[in-house]
């Protein structure tokens, strides 16, 4: 059944302390968005089917498991989960990739400015991933295009949420598992989050 899934593993939690402090740089701020993305990933892919194969080791035949059924594709919303994608293919190497862009007007709305997704996406499950979830409004959009797609199996993945932006993204997707590293208090009049980390964007591709 679908969820919200808080990550408290205490690798994750103390890499989350790390982005945090407005005293880390670019390079140490990217490498930990993709590090914790990375032990996500890890919980998010729990539930894949398993099949039994037989291996030949280099002393015996062995009866062992591999994974089996619907192949996997991650979708990162443009451009701060671009941060997080070296992370989760280092995982799933094999997954394939789409992109998302959107941005929110003066009025917070969700504005899609680019979607380029695999022509078998209908095909896949898929993980759209957003170090931040804030308002709501974009992976709201992002997943309901996805949806548009033929795809029946999303999750969504995000480092920080706020209540607000988890609290959209259920009503609108009761079916979609959220698997979140962190719940902070909620937005400020311009719908950061608090405490939070800034912006995720501009930290992981150092343009402020």
């Amino acid at each position: 059944m679908a969820g919200l899934h808080m990550m408290e593993h205490p690798l994750v939690q103390h890499k989350i302390s790390l982005l945090r402090d407005k005293t880390t740089g670019v390079k140490e701020f990217r490498e930990l968005t993709s590090e914790t993305a990375m032990l996500m990933c890890y919980e998010a892919t729990r539930d894949p089917p398993l099949k039994e194969v037989e291996i030949a080791t280099p002393l015996a035949m062995a009866k062992t498991k591999i994974i089996s059924g619907r192949k996997l594709a991650f979708v990162p919303i443009l451009r701060a989960g671009l941060g997080m994608i070296e992370g989760v293919t280092s995982l799933v190497p094999a997954a394939k990739i789409g992109h998302i862009g959107i941005f929110r007007d003066d009025e917070h709305n969700a504005v899609q400015y680019y979607c380029k997704l695999p022509e078998d996406i209908a095909e896949r499950d898929v993980i759209v991933v957003d170090p931040m979830l804030a308002t709501g409004s974009t992976a709201v959009h992002a997943i309901s295009k996805i949806k548009e797609m033929g795809v029946q199996n999303i999750k969504f993945m995000c480092i920080i949420a706020s209540p607000e932006g988890l609290e959209k993204l259920m009503t609108a997707h009761p079916d979609v598992d959220i698997y979140c590293g962190a719940k902070d208090k909620g937005l400020n009049e311009n719908k950061y989050i608090i405490p939070g980390l800034g912006d995720a964007g501009d930290r992981i591709f150092g343009t402020k």
